[in-house]
């Protein structure tokens, strides 16, 4: 059970936040899980990694015709170290109510 400081100071930084109470708290806990893994997946890049990343996507603006060639090797690359096909099957192995294959969330390996 948590201590009366513990539940005193959630319930204050809830007040501060507008509408937050009205979230239910199994969203603000998937979120929650959803942000840790993602977290472990940007741990995979080093420091000079993520801010190359981040260079790469403000230039793109979200757009790989944006790149030249050789920005979007060096994108692909580090996406490649990212996992972004594991990320989502974590994801969808955590959020989903019934057991999926595994093949069909992390793909053929």
């Amino acid at each position: 059970m948590a201590s009366h400081s513990v539940t005193w100071a959630l319930g204050a930084a809830t007040r501060k936040v507008p509408g937050l109470r009205r979230v239910p708290v199994v969203a603000l806990l998937s979120a929650a899980e959803l942000a840790l893994l993602a977290s472990d997946h940007i741990r995979r890049l080093t420091p000079a990694e993520r801010r190359r990343l981040v260079v790469l996507v403000r230039i793109g603006h979200g757009r790989r015709s944006r790149l030249d060639p050789a920005e979007r090797r060096e994108l692909e690359q580090i996406l490649d170290k990212l996992e972004p096909r594991v990320l989502v099957g974590d994801t969808v192995s955590r959020l989903s109510p019934v057991p999926l294959p595994r093949r069909l969330v992390y793909g053929r390996r």
